[in-house]
């Protein structure tokens, strides 16, 4: 789905909305104050697809810390340094990597788990780079917007007291989307998920922990948050990326060109036969 989208290995959009706490505690109030809003929030963190599926959630840091923060307290990379995850390979501009990674804005640090924008891109290749990491990076804003458009308690300020009850709406509300976008995804399915099964992966949020849990050894923590924080790896991912979306893009507009016929569309360079022809015509309109 994301090779489709010209970002071979993306896993999703990460970032954060932050919930408007009306009857939070006056105690609290100094702590939880948004600096940019002027009112009491909490933090929410989403990682989605370009379905609307939320893969992560993580509720309850104040709205007093900005995206940064919550990332530090967040366990969405926690398998990764534990060695729990399933292994990933793909290959960009003829370079091997290991590790799958997000499409986040600005703030998000250099790691090699982040494709960000250019805030200031000089020539067509990183113009074109910054249109498609922005285009792409929208989902996981869509996501927020339909959560809320669904859910009109989530969508006003929160009037809870308790801090708990409100991370239990919010855990059922993405629950209950889940479950919507699983239902109505045959109705989408051949522009968004094609081929994804939803019962073959497990749900992001909190799976409940039966018996004790593996740690990896600390030397090997200790790698792979050295390996996860790599900003030279980053850098070559975000290289490799404009090259590729440059031939991507370049591509799709010749598919264009030649109005559906793609028996007669060159191959020479080898760049469309790695690519499905069905999810060439999915993702850019072709019915």
């Amino acid at each position: 789905m994301a090779e489709g989208r010209g970002f071979p290995g993306m896993l999703g959009s990460i970032d954060c909305m932050h919930w408007q706490w009306k009857n939070c505690p006056n105690a609290w109030k100094g702590m939880y104050m948004s600096g940019y809003r002027g009112v009491a929030t909490i933090v929410l963190e989403v990682v989605a697809s370009s379905d609307l599926w939320i893969w992560h959630a993580f509720f309850g840091v104040s709205g007093s810390n900005n995206d940064i923060n919550v990332l530090d307290r967040s366990p969405v990379f926690d398998d990764i340094l534990n060695d729990r995850t399933p292994e990933v390979n793909y290959t960009i501009n003829g370079n091997n990597y290991t590790m799958g990674y997000y499409l986040a804005d600005g703030i998000y640090p250099e790691w090699v788990t982040f494709v960000k924008s250019i805030s200031k891109p000089q020539g067509e290749k990183r113009k074109l780079f910054a249109q498609y990491q922005e285009g792409q990076r929208k989902d996981v804003k869509r996501a927020f917007e339909v959560l809320q458009a669904r859910f009109v308690i989530i969508r006003g300020p929160a009037r809870f007291w308790e801090k708990k009850k409100l991370a239990n709406i919010m855990r059922a509300c993405i629950i209950l989307h889940n479950m919507i976008v699983e239902d109505e995804r045959d109705t989408y399915a051949g522009n968004f998920a094609q081929g994804l099964e939803y019962d073959d992966v497990e749900n992001g949020l909190s799976q409940p922990q039966l018996g004790e849990e593996d740690f990896a050894p600390y030397h090997q923590f200790l790698q792979k948050n050295a390996q996860l924080r790599n900003r030279q790896q980053h850098r070559q991912l975000k290289e490799d990326l404009i090259e590729h979306i440059w031939q991507f893009h370049n591509a799709c507009r010749q598919l264009w060109a030649i109005n559906r016929n793609w028996d007669e569309f060159p191959t020479g360079d080898g760049l469309i036969e790695s690519y499905n022809k069905d999810l060439f015509y999915t993702s850019f309109g072709f019915v």
